[in-house]
Parts: structure tokens; C-alpha cells; sequence
């Protein structure tokens, strides 16, 4: 999500109506820049949006990507810390929201409340039972993918990361979900984490999708700057069928995740984005075992 760019910056309004409108969709964000949240309040939107949906909420957070303005989140109110960074703030704002989605009680209540009570501290309403197991943390480097396994975060790994080694971006992507399942063991959490990838890949099947990504087919991973870090942009999927397959059973990075998450054209319109996904469900997804 963007703030201060044309769109729509606030996602649970967004999320709760097509939770209303749909019934077997998993839902997400990918991601919620928590530099720009307060954390209590933002779990009480969650969790409404995750009831209205019925518990198919995916929630996709993280420290935040290069911004439409400069330290967006100070108009908001939001200052880091004394000694924090800004991407400090955003990590331990993540960590409050995360720790509230459990349910527990911590707040003192009122003796003369407007609204009986029920005994001991309170906790934020509604409550959603799950839907802390359903929260994702967007991981630029390897470090921050260790963090949230250490947190209990699922983890969520786009098509950018930080440059940690030169290789190609989908070994260091597979690398660093490696190093995320390691220290998810060492942390000894209970449950089996989800992992997922995102990727551009358009399946080339008709003059139409020829003119509109037949030149992609031999993109490569590119690397520049961002927020004086070195990344690294994995390349998009653009070929034939059969070739396209190909040259997916060899990333790495796929193959280590659960889940795989396509990025879509969406200035493209309704019509030819179906298409797009509709190409990849008949043509690709089986060849490769994808369900």
C-alpha cells in the first residue's frame, strides 16, 4: 500500500468488501507499510475485515518501500524512537500489532465503564482466533527474514531484495528463505510457516500477449539503488508455454516456497488480466505441479 500516490492507501475498507463478496479467496496485502499505522487500532481493523471474510484474511506487513514523499509518516504523526531508524519503527510497530492479535487482555478497565465489563484486563475487539497465524512480513534481506521467522511471522519475499552476494536473484531469494525455515526451527514455534514468492510471468499465447510482453523474453535480473541500498529485481516470465515452464522448474526460489504469488498488469483491464491468470492455470500451473 502507497500513501500519497492515486490510489487507495487505506486497505480494510477494500479488504472487507470482497471478503463480503466472496467465499473461498484467500485476501492480503502485500504490503502494509507500518511506518504509517498505529498498531492498535490497526488490529481492530484487521481482525473485522478478517470476520467479515471469514477468516481468509493473509495479512502482508513490513518496514515499508521508497516512498511518494519524503518521511511520509511524520505528517501522520508517527517520529521513530530515540537511537531508531525509521525502518526500527516500523519493525517494532509491526511487533506490537502481531503481539495484540492474540486476544490477551492487557488494558485496565474503567470501574464505571459505558458498557458492562467482563472480569480481568481487557483487549482490543473484535477479536479474530487465527488470524495472528495468517500475518506476513515483507523481507528485503536476509536479516529481516530470519527476524520474522524469530517472530513467528510468515515470511513474503517479492521480486526485490538487497544485493547480499551477486548471484542470480533467485538463488539469493531461495538462499534467503533457507535461512528464514532455519531460524524458524531454532525458534522452536509449534506451527509449519508459510513462504511465499512473487513473480511476473505472462505465458505468451496469442498476437495479443505477443505485442504486450513478447519483447520481455529475454529479460534478466537487473540491480540498482534504493534507499542506499544495493538490490537486486528478479526478471519477469514472459515465453511460451513450454518454454515458460522450462525456465520456471529452474527458480530456485519457487521451489523452496509454498506459495507463489503473480504480479498482474492491472492497467490492462479486467478482461485481459483473466486472461492472464487463465493462461497460467491451463497451460503452466499443471506442467509444473502447481495447485
Amino acid at each position: 500500500m502507497h500513501h500519497y500516490a492515486a490510489q487507495l492507501a487505506s486497505p480494510f475498507p477494500l479488504l472487507a468488501a470482497i471478503g463480503a463478496k466472496t467465499d473461498k479467496i484467500e485476501i492480503g496485502t502485500g504490503v502494509i507499510d507500518m511506518r504509517y499505522e498505529n498498531p492498535l487500532y490497526m488490529v481492530e481493523d484487521a481482525s473485522a475485515a478478517d470476520l467479515i471474510a471469514g477468516g481468509r484474511l493473509q495479512l502482508g506487513i513490513s518496514r515499508g518501500s521508497p516512498e511518494q514523499v519524503i518521511d511520509g509518516w511524520r505528517h501522520l504523526g508517527y517520529l521513530p524512537e530515540a537511537g531508531e531508524t525509521d525502518a526500527d519503527m516500523g519493525r517494532r510497530k509491526g511487533q506490537v500489532f502481531f503481539q495484540h492479535l492474540d486476544g490477551v487482555g492487557f488494558a485496565q478497565p474503567n470501574p464505571r465503564p459505558m458498557f458492562p465489563n467482563p472480569p480481568g484486563l481487557l483487549r482490543l475487539e473484535p477479536y479474530s482466533p487465527g488470524l495472528k497465524e495468517r500475518i506476513w512480513w515483507g523481507a528485503g534481506s536476509n536479516a529481516t527474514a530470519i527476524w520474522a521467522a524469530q517472530q513467528g511471522m510468515n515470511l513474503q519475499s517479492s521480486t526485490l531484495k538487497e544485493d547480499e552476494s551477486g548471484k542470480p536473484f533467485h538463488i539469493q531469494q531461495a538462499e534467503q528463505i533457507r535461512l528464514f525455515k532455519n531460524a524458524w526451527e531454532k525458534a522452536g514455534h509449534a506451527r509449519t510457516p508459510r513462504i511465499s514468492v512473487s513473480r511476473s510471468i505472462f505465458a505468451i499465447t496469442n498476437d495479443m500477449d505477443r505485442m504486450y510482453f513478447g519483447h520481455e523474453n529475454d529479460r534478466r535480473d537487473q540491480v540498482g539503488q534504493i534507499d542506499n541500498m544495493r538490490a537486486i529485481f528478479g526478471r519477469s516470465y514472459a515465453a511460451e508455454p513450454e518454454q515458460l515452464v522450462k525456465e520456471l522448474a529452474k527458480d530456485e526460489a519457487i521451489q523452496e516456497a509454498d506459495t507463489l504469488l503473480l504480479t498482474i498488469p492491472n492497467t490492462l483491464g479486467v478482461a485481459y488480466n483473466v486472461h492472464v491468470l487463465e493462461s497460467i492455470l491451463k497451460y503452466v500451473a499443471p506442467e509444473l505441479g502447481w495447485k
